[in-house]
């Protein structure tokens, strides 16, 4: 029995009979597909197939209850069955916000995101999620060498250039573990925020944990499908610092400080992405995601060129890119 056999059989006992209808609602970078469950009177709900054993939906169960419980506007659970994979969720609508992000409502959907952010990481509280530690940061990091590096550019580092990876690695870590710890939602950003009332609602949050909290800030501002001028992220990252601190949460008192922050742990964030977009693509045949890899190079080389530690990880990126570090251009 294939997999679409067994949620339509399950769904048919969830629904105790009543007729629907199925239509792809989405699917996401993992092994989760979502479907939108049309009722005969007009109601919409999502059914989560998360295929065991490459899925748990006991994370998703779990993290939602904690955002429901910081006030905030997740999918509610009408029905689960976690053993075999499949979760009945109501329905926060199809308009994300990189759907309609533009200039004119970008000020008004951020702050709905910062002021949600901000709610859920004042709940936070040690011991109930996972942490981010330095073994997670790490294995994330890893992602970058064995991924973008050997499979998508087909490189094999030399022993100086591993050297100089493990290094700045080792940085990065260091610096990033020195922040202070909140619940961090780990893929906070437009696409996984709904236009919905109360605004935002909130999807993906089934890999939260517990660790740095400039996190969720960089993902928000410096997004893996959507890039913005520097002024704006500066003055977004800035009323989420304003408000952080009038909330009491433990950010420097220093805003420059904070955005070093910011920098440094989008930084992880971005060499890990890299990693994951072309994981998806060369071992799930998904490639798609490979387009938006410019963008986080791009990110990469901004932060490196700020700081003095990062400069060897720059000059590892003119190698990898064959970019001449004076002009600019790729041979």
């Amino acid at each position: 029995m294939s997999r679409l056999d067994q949620l339509n059989d399950w769904l048919h006992q969830s629904l105790q009979g009543k007729p629907y209808h199925l239509t792809t609602a989405s699917a996401d970078a993992s092994f989760r597909r979502y479907f939108r469950v049309h009722l005969e009177d007009g109601t919409t709900l999502i059914a989560m197939d998360a295929p065991p054993p490459q899925e748990d939906c006991r994370p998703f169960v779990k993290v939602a209850s904690l955002l429901r419980d910081a006030g905030l506007n997740v999918p509610g659970i009408m029905a689960e069955e976690l053993e075999q994979g499949f979760l009945l969720l109501t329905d926060l609508g199809s308009q994300t916000f990189l759907d309609v992000l533009n200039e004119d409502n970008a000020d008004g959907l951020f702050r709905d995101a910062i002021d949600a952010l901000v709610s859920w990481q004042l709940v936070s509280k040690p011991g109930i999620l996972p942490e981010y530690d330095a073994a997670l940061l790490r294995r994330e990091l890893d992602l970058f060498p064995e991924w973008y590096v050997a499979r998508h550019l087909n490189i094999e580092l030399d022993d100086s250039q591993r050297n100089t990876l493990e290094g700045a690695f080792n940085v990065i870590i260091k610096h990033n573990l020195a922040q202070p710890s909140v619940y961090v939602h780990r893929d906070y950003m437009p696409r996984n925020l709904m236009v919905s009332t109360p605004s935002p609602g909130i999807l993906d949050f089934q890999d939260a944990v517990y660790g740095p909290i400039s996190y969720d800030v960089a993902s928000l501002f410096k997004d893996a499908f959507i890039s913005w001028e520097e002024e704006r992220v500066l003055d977004g990252v800035i009323r989420y610092w304003e408000k952080a601190r009038k909330a009491g949460l433990p950010v420097h008192a220093d805003f420059g400080d904070f955005y070093r922050d910011v920098e440094w742990m989008g930084l992880q964030r971005h060499l890990k992405v890299l990693g994951i977009f072309a994981r998806i693509n060369y071992r799930d045949g998904k490639p798609r995601y490979l387009a938006d890899t410019p963008r986080f190079v791009s990110y990469v080389r901004q932060v490196c060129g700020r700081y003095g530690e990062l400069r060897p990880l720059l000059r590892l990126f003119d190698e990898l890119e064959k970019r001449d570090p004076q002009f600019g251009y790729t041979f």
